[in-house]
């Protein structure tokens, strides 16, 4: 699964994705950051929902056994829901993390935002060049 890439999500370079559902933006980490990070052991959101997301600020953090990584917005916006279940099942990360791992959704400022992202062809490139 290390380096799995959807072909129906947008990426960063900070190895976030995001995925255009009807009325929001599902927001969560890769395989490969998950592969980087090992053994997930805590998922702190520091957003609610409500709150606005600037596009590359951190709005929380992911703890595993090898380090801490700061987690980033793909793009800007309102949160409209947080993963609440990630407290007190963070192993969700890890076990699905295109799926039932995902972090948070967001109701996006600006509709074109997405584009800016990488498509799954520009992010797998991105993962060749970093082996």
């Amino acid at each position: 699964m290390s380096n799995e890439v959807k072909p129906n999500l947008k990426y960063t370079k900070d190895h976030e994705w995001a995925r255009r559902d009807e009325h929001a933006v599902v927001v969560g980490v890769t395989a490969y950051a998950v592969d980087q990070l090992g053994d997930v052991t805590l998922v702190n959101l520091d957003v609610a929902a409500g709150d606005e997301l600037e596009k590359g600020k951190a709005f929380g953090t992911v703890e595993s056994v090898k380090t801490l990584a700061d987690l980033y917005a793909p793009i800007s916006g309102k949160v409209l829901s947080v993963n609440e279940t990630l407290e007190d099942q963070p192993e969700l990360v890890n076990d699905d993390c295109y799926g039932a791992g995902w972090l948070l959704t967001l109701a996006p400022s600006d509709a074109a935002a997405m584009d800016d992202l990488l498509d799954s062809a520009a992010y797998q490139q991105l993962l060749d060049s970093d082996d």
